[in-house]
């Protein structure tokens, strides 16, 4: 069960890099918690940089085992935990709670939430994950620069981030079991939670700006857009990124 083993560690460089160091040195159980009172160098999609404030901020990482997954079906992992952050948030009063593809979570069109999978794969099998999360949670909203919000500045009061993060992880769990079993129902609460959806928004592709419209994400983890002219089609990271907005 998520959050039935936990550390707590006052400093850290990353909770993943954290994580993986243990997962090659023993054998560490499903569901285990790495949480952190500070991260001094925490990472996000593309490398980037995750700041958080510390002692203000939730900053932790799961280790799971999906046993068996297809490597073809791993972004099931990034929608269940993105899922599962926005529900925690919900639950608590914030509103227009989106997700970004491929795994930001926003408020309105500022990022509250940041999530990093890292999968170890082996024969053509997900062997384990890491599942970071970047949670702002009473920090000031500057941690990120002016596209940045915090669970405290949405709600307009100070948020208990102990009591947060035990509602979290009971919606980790629950949205885990939906991954790896009703498989469907999540993919529907995504596309229902995708940001930008309908929309025609400014993005690169090949590093060319272009405009296109986000209508779904498919079991690969691609974005199917509908570009300009009609033409509808699935890219990856490697190829398709969003445009400053």
């Amino acid at each position: 069960m998520i959050g039935s083993a936990r550390i707590e560690l006052a400093t850290v460089d990353s909770t993943n890099k954290h994580a993986a160091d243990l997962l090659h040195l023993t054998e560490v159980q499903h569901g285990t918690v790495i949480l952190a009172h500070e991260q001094t160098g925490g990472r996000g999609q593309r490398d980037r940089q995750w700041r958080s404030q510390p002692g203000l901020d939730l900053t932790f990482s799961v280790v799971l085992r999906p046993d068996g997954l297809d490597a073809g079906h791993q972004f099931v992992l990034a929608q269940f935990t993105a899922l599962a952050v926005r529900d925690a948030l919900q639950r608590i009063g914030v509103q227009e709670v989106m997700v970004k593809w491929p795994n930001d979570v926003l408020v309105g069109p500022r990022k509250v939430a940041g999530i990093l999978i890292q999968n170890e794969i082996q024969g053509g099998r997900v062997r384990h994950s890491v599942a970071g999360i970047g949670l702002n949670v009473n920090s000031d909203g500057d941690v990120e620069g002016a596209l940045a919000t915090s669970v405290r500045l949405e709600l307009g009061r100070a948020v208990d981030a102990g009591a947060l993060l035990t509602g979290l992880l009971d919606r980790l769990e629950l949205r885990w079991r939906q991954a790896m079993g009703h498989r469907p129902g999540l993919e529907a609460d995504y596309r229902d939670a995708l940001w930008g959806r309908g929309r025609w928004l400014p993005m690169e592709l090949d590093g060319a700006p272009i405009e296109a419209r986000p209508l779904e994400v498919d079991a690969e983890g691609r974005l199917l857009v509908e570009l300009q002219g009609g033409a509808v089609a699935p890219f990856g990271l490697d190829r398709l990124r969003f445009g400053p907005r």
